[in-house]
């Protein structure tokens, strides 16, 4: 199992869901992270808790392009939840240096590794890849448009990659989180009743995999709140502050 972004909330409960219910399917789970002191811990904690033997690999997505540091890794599933959501739009919005981070992380430089791994699955005729995309995604709305359109790419990208990859045996999971109550979100001011926690992501996310799901929202309720926003005109839609 690789999990990409492995010191993110939403990866270390998927690590822990997978783990009870399927360990011995996995005999090493290779970390790919930014944070190697984070990361350390977490595998300390996987070695003690489940016997989990996994493989630290330091990788920063905005600083390294040399993808040999994974041509030893063999595996069938991948996890990607690197992401970053940057600066809102009132705040971000004429920032440079924002920008080209919320873009770099979460579409122009993600791509590239995924295609990497996408590759090796598509040789092996076998595997999962597993993409976090964002509600934000949906409909460019004037909060968070620069972060929106970034993961309205991936979210494309991930719908393209599952229909080249279907034919050969690869099976891709686009995953679309509401609010999430994680460390990338702490201090905003969220519903809770339209906010879930990494746990519950996780339990969604594992049985999307089990089942082959195609896309999976991870609190419910967010597909028919999209689909109404969707459904504004943009004559109105420009109007409104979402």
């Amino acid at each position: 199992m690789i999990i990409l972004g492995a010191t993110s909330d939403i990866s270390q409960a998927f690590i822990a869901k997978v783990l009870t219910n399927a360990g011995r399917k996995y005999p090493k789970i290779y970390l790919v992270t930014s944070n190697k002191d984070a990361t350390e811990r977490l595998a300390k904690h996987l070695r003690v808790k489940y016997n989990q033997l996994s493989e630290i690999i330091v990788f920063d997505v905005m600083k390294d392009s040399d993808y040999s540091v994974f041509d030893t890794v063999r595996s069938d599933l991948l996890f990607c939840a690197i992401g970053f959501l940057g600066k809102n739009t009132q705040e971000g919005l004429y920032d440079t240096a924002n920008t080209e981070n919320i873009i770099s992380i979460n579409y122009a430089r993600l791509i590239p590794l995924i295609n990497y791994f996408a590759q090796k699955f598509e040789q092996q005729k076998s595997g999962t890849i597993i993409g976090i995309s964002s509600v934000a995604g949906l409909r460019g709305r004037q909060s968070n448009f620069i972060y929106g359109s970034a993961k309205a790419g991936f979210e494309v990208y991930l719908d393209g990659l599952r229909n080249y990859l279907y034919p050969k045996g690869v099976h891709v999971i686009t995953v679309i989180p509401g609010f999430m109550d994680t460390k990338m979100t702490e201090g905003l001011p969220l519903p809770q009743p339209l906010t879930a926690s990494p746990q519950q992501a996780a339990n969604i996310i594992y049985s999307a995999c089990k089942h082959k799901r195609n896309k999976v929202y991870i609190t419910g309720i967010w597909r028919y709140i999209m689909l109404m926003i969707g459904m504004i005109p943009e004559t109105i839609f420009k109007k409104m502050k979402l």
